[in-house]
């Protein structure tokens, strides 16, 4: 063992490695020996110095990430070419056509000849350069592109629009023969993909997404999932749209009547995307077999395999979704953000600790967190959490936990802290319910805490070992950490995580605001909350439910306890008072008779009705209630398969997040940008003969949005994905300006 030496202002990459810079220079230290060092702009070699890093096992992505604020892409790029083709593939020069570069001469000749309405392929091949080179220039301003050479070919949205209104066979329904053949059943692979030159495409900024869709599994087991859909739009035109939407904002099937079908079908290759009607026939037959549950288990686990750094802390939350309908009553819930009891479903939602999603957990009849965590939830993260300690790892270290829970008080329960730890080796953090005195000032120490999104804050904590649980057999041993914030109150935390400490319990329990930050932002921009489908249907299956006798006799028991209650204070108040006036002592008296005689009388109730509570069964099954009592629930699959949606769709958006930020400076508005980006104009320019189908943006509303967004560009032209169904390779640019 060696004791690591950090020099000030040394970059801390995890305990064993340190980067430090001098006179423009990176040093690397392996404990406390130097073994790489490269100039500070030489980003191949940072490229390729990380990459071996993780390859070699000494660090993971993450800790790159988060040390040199990279992105997630780029380090997973890095990794492959390292492990594909060893460390020289970093500095190998791209061979282009004829070895030529872009020097004056050469862009004075590739000018002209785009001046003069030459193709860019046309002029890459006559210049002997490589068409991306061309393209690259263009894009960043160095080369323009006559546009009206462009305008002649492409349509522009005053003409789109006059077609569209003249087709024969309804708005937008411009390919009558395929909508036949379809008809007909004529046409067993859907409609053919097939885009047009256009321009000036409204929300043509959302196929920018396309890269991270497919990345986050939008395209991933589809065909072992669903059912193939007949007739015009396939499975994959479904999926695209209904991704489309989430990115570009619009939050329901009903919003798609304001849109104008024929320019959101240009978007994926059609005529025109369905009409509500027919998308909402379209998600109720995708939804059948239980299809969305099984596509969401197998991408759950597909995230959590290629995050495995994420899945050792997960964090569990409840959120209610309100239901307004008439068509069933469903069981009243507490919701906290508007203090009232309303009908509705909860939905327990389980993310990692950057706020993204893995799966949520839909709950029609809510018995709580704890039932859900037990019945759904952990049985479920314990099958699919990759890389966990096997059985002889926990025999040998008693302190080692397979992964560890995180929630608010609403879990709070040493039973099941005990339970977790003893059956399942999971470890359990959340906020003391019962905390005692506060502890004294000079307990607490000032640290650092490394927070799970990079950030480093400062933090008085102090810790000490707690026993808690009121039951004998439910007691246990926690570490209880204490926060002194800057009013004086003191935060309380308990963790069964006995091989951390409080310094990390105290960083994944205040970093719960991710989760809270996720559910209003998908309230906001995905509307997980609003209902995808009108109609209810029958439990299935055994569902147990409050038995409303048993409810009902519970609220009488709570009445008389009440009305006890008062009369007991009151005569109390007599006992303690009596009166001394001996012309109001009769009256004293009798008032004093008819209150021992009301006590009694209670007591008596309050005995027959806990007696009749003991002999009345608390749950039935939903099937053995009263018809006056039964309700039905809302049918889950459209739901589950939008929700999912929007899951991959929210991944997708943070993964361009974290691109941007790399170039813009404003941190906290990047989102903002990306939903500008996704909701701006576009061109769509395919080229069959190239094998290419080019986007081209329009300007954003600044320069260092602009910027930003050409950043965001280049790493997507870096994927090389085809669109799907076609043969054409995405390529994204943006106007001149």
């Amino acid at each position: 063992m060696q004791l690591p030496l950090i020099s000030n202002g040394s970059t801390k990459v995890n305990d064993t490695l340190f980067v430090h810079r001098q006179n423009d220079t990176c040093y690397y230290f392996l404990w406390n020996e130097p073994i790489f060092s490269h100039a500070s702009s030489d980003q191949k070699s940072f490229r390729m110095i990380t990459a071996s890093l993780v390859v070699l096992g000494r660090c993971k992505q993450i800790e790159i990430m988060k040390a040199f604020g990279v992105s997630k892409s780029s380090v997973a790029r890095s990794v492959l070419k390292y492990r594909k083709h060893g460390p020289e593939s970093f500095f190998k020069t791209r061979k282009g056509h004829g070895g030529t570069v872009l020097t004056d001469e050469v862009k004075a000749k590739a000018q002209a000849l785009l001046n003069r309405g030459f193709d860019k392929h046309d002029v890459a091949e006559n210049l002997n350069i490589k068409y991306d080179t061309l393209r690259k220039a263009i894009s960043q301003g160095r080369l323009s592109v006559n546009t009206r050479v462009v305008r002649m070919t492409a349509s522009s949205k005053s003409e789109r629009s006059e077609k569209d209104s003249s087709a024969g066979m309804g708005m937008a329904c411009t390919r009558q023969e395929e909508r036949v053949a379809a008809a007909m059943g004529l046409l067993p692979g859907g409609a053919s993909t097939v885009f047009e030159t256009c321009l000036d495409v409204p929300m043509g900024g959302v196929l920018c997404g396309i890269p991270a869709l497919i990345s986050n599994g939008l395209l991933s087991h589809v065909k072992d999932c669903f059912s193939k859909l007949s007739g015009y739009y396939t499975e994959l035109h479904v999926l695209l749209l209904m991704a489309y939407m989430a990115l570009g904002r619009i939050k329901t099937v009903d919003q798609l009547q304001g849109q104008s079908p024929g320019e959101l079908g240009k978007l994926m290759g059609l005529d025109r995307v369905p009409e509500v009607r027919c998308l909402r026939s379209k998600l109720a037959e995708l939804s059948k077999d239980n299809a969305p549950e099984k596509w969401s288990a197998l991408l759950s686990k597909d995230w959590m395999e290629a995050t495995p750094e994420l899945t050792g802390a997960l964090y569990v939350d409840g959120h209610v979704r309100v239901y307004h309908g008439e068509k069933t009553k469903l069981p009243k819930r507490f919701i906290s953000r508007q203090r009232l009891c309303l009908r509705g479903t909860t939905d327990y939602w389980v993310n990692d600790a950057l706020g993204q999603p893995f799966f949520v957990v839909t709950r029609e009849v809510d018995q709580g967190m704890l039932e859900a965590l037990r019945s759904d939830i952990v049985p479920r993260l314990i099958n699919d959490i990759p890389n966990q300690p096997t059985k002889e790892a926990l025999n040998a270290d008693p302190f080692l936990s397979r992964f560890t829970l995180i929630f608010d008080r609403e879990g709070y329960s040493p039973g099941f802290f005990k339970e977790m730890w003893d059956n399942h080796r999971i470890a359990c953090i959340t906020y003391h319910k019962f905390p005692k005195e506060d502890w004294p000032e000079e307990w607490f120490k000032e640290v650092e805490v490394n927070m799970p999104n990079g950030e480093i804050l400062t933090m008085k904590l102090a810790e000490m070992g707690s026993l808690v649980g009121s039951k004998k057999s439910e007691q246990i041993w926690l570490r209880e950490t204490r926060k002194l914030n800057k009013s004086g109150h003191q935060s309380v935390l308990i963790s069964s995580a006995k091989g951390s400490s409080s310094i990390r319990d105290a960083a994944c329990l205040f970093s719960r605001w991710s989760q809270e930050n996720f559910f209003a932002y998908m309230m906001k921009h995905f509307a997980i909350d609003l209902v995808s489908e009108y109609g209810t249907e029958d439990f299935p299956g055994p569902q147990q439910v409050v038995n409303p006798e048993w409810r009902r006799l519970k609220g009488e028991l709570r009445s008389l306890q009440g009305k006890l209650m008062r009369r007991n204070a009151k005569y109390s108040t007599l006992i303690l008072h009596p009166e001394q006036d001996t012309g109001k002592i009769e009256k004293w008296i009798k008032r004093k008779s008819e209150l021992h005689e009301d006590i009694e009388y209670y007591e008596n109730l309050i005995k027959e009705v806990k007696v009749t509570i003991k002999e009345t069964p608390e749950h039935l099954d939903w099937h053995e209630l009263p018809e006056t009592e039964q309700f039905k629930r809302l049918p889950p699959g459209r739901k589950r398969l939008t929700d999912t949606i929007k899951m991959i769709a929210y991944r997708a958006e943070t993964a361009m997040a974290n691109i941007v930020r790399e170039k813009f400076a404003r941190k906290d508005n990047v989102r903002a940008l990306l939903v500008s980006m996704f909701q701006t104009d576009a061109d769509i320019l395919p080229d069959v003969d190239s094998g290419t189908l080019t986007i081209r943006l329009h300007q954003m509303s600044s320069r260092r949005e602009n910027e930003a967004v050409m950043h965001l560009l280049e790493h997507l032209n870096e994927t090389e994905i085809n669109y799907p169904g076609t043969k054409l390779r995405l390529v994204y640019e943006m106007v001149a300006g």
